[in-house]
């Protein structure tokens, strides 16, 4: 029981923090924070040790996050799909629920690292540094897998026709 009260009190202002940037809902972040912590202690068994703890807790509260997008997508807004790029130079075509769930198909098809380093610096507005940290590799290392992880999903709509380029 101390190593599960240990982790949460380390690592829940980080998650809860990482889902505020998602969100930026006060209340969504805490209930979800909440949840992937009890979800982790649940868990914490299956955890392999591949990755930090707190990698292990981001994606856990990443999924639940973009679980309660799919629940949800009738409210995503033109604003927060485009924010999945942080304001790159693609176009998205249509805003509404439909494509909001094909870019978060696209983003679920992608293998690791891809997926995770994509949504900690889309979603999470991570740093390169910061990433690349998590994975003990350098900063280009990180740039470099995003920008391909973005190149894949944007090939990936443009040949649905989703996206147009101007």
């Amino acid at each position: 029981m101390d190593r599960i009260e240990a982790i949460y009190r380390e690592h829940f202002r980080g998650v809860y923090m990482y889902l505020l940037s998602l969100t930026h809902d006060e209340s969504l972040a805490e209930e979800l924070a909440q949840e992937a912590m009890l979800r982790a202690i649940l868990n914490i068994d299956s955890f392999r040790g591949d990755s930090a703890i707190f990698s292990w807790l981001c994606r856990i509260a990443k999924n639940l996050y973009i679980d309660w997008l799919r629940k949800n997508r009738r409210i995503v807004a033109e604003d927060d799909i485009a924010g999945l790029f942080n304001g790159s130079d693609i176009e998205i075509e249509y805003a509404d629920k439909e494509t909001a769930g094909r870019i978060f198909a696209e983003v679920d098809r992608l293998d690791e690292p891809y997926r995770q380093v994509f949504l900690m610096r889309a979603l999470g507005d991570m740093q390169y540094d910061k990433i690349s940290r998590l994975y003990g590799k350098s900063d280009s290392w990180a740039r470099v897998v995003y920008y391909r992880a973005k190149a894949r999903i944007i090939k990936a709509l443009k040949a649905e026709g989703r996206l147009y380029d101007r």
